[in-house]
């Protein structure tokens, strides 16, 4: 079984994902670590109910927060490392010795890069008047949304679609591009 970390700012809804695929079989895979940058996080919370181990790391507890990460990652024997909703840039140190997965909520590369996220991406689709949208799972490299597209999941703007609409069907499809990304990936490599 391959051991993986999830790093994440706030809910977590991809960790979710990722763990009740594990626990249905659908993966194998175990989520061993669970890094947040953000103390108020609820994935922190909902892992430490899960019985996963926990870490909160940041400017505030350490003195440089991405080796402090590093030195996690190698503790915990991980080899992969899945981004959700993870809101802070990784250092080179950790996108070359671990195998980094994110989450996008758009088609990349439209509405990626900096500032790029969650409702800001909604917001920018919406404005443009896209006819389409979806989500993007992707691996990580030293820059903003650039890393190699695993899988992409479209769908269909309605005529009437709002921020807010549009930002429950993404997460409604991220759900499922996750675990189907995971799974191509442990046929490839895992």
């Amino acid at each position: 079984m391959t051991k993986i970390a999830v790093l994440a700012s706030y809910n977590g809804s991809g960790f979710k994902a990722l763990y009740e695929a594990s626990q249905r079989k659908e993966l194998n895979l175990e989520i061993v670590l669970l890094i947040s940058n953000n103390s108020n996080a609820t994935a922190l919370q909902s892992a430490c109910e899960l019985g996963i181990e926990t870490a909160l790391v940041n400017a505030k507890t350490d003195e440089n927060p991405d080796k402090k990460i590093e030195q996690l990652l190698h503790a915990c024997g991980c080899k992969y490392v899945f981004l959700s909703g993870y809101m802070k840039k990784l250092s080179s140190n950790i996108t070359d010795n671990f195998k980094i997965i994110n989450s996008h909520p758009s088609l990349l590369p439209k509405y990626g890069g900096e500032g790029m996220y969650g409702r800001f991406v909604h917001e920018a689709v919406i404005k443009n008047q896209e006819k389409e949208s979806g989500v993007t799972i992707h691996e990580v490299d030293e820059n903003y949304d650039e890393g190699k597209v695993i899988l992409q999941k479209k769908l269909i703007l309605s005529e009437d679609e709002s921020i807010e609409s549009l930002e429950t069907k993404i997460k409604k499809l991220e759900q499922n591009a996750i675990v189907e990304a995971f799974k191509n990936i442990e046929k490839r490599c895992l």
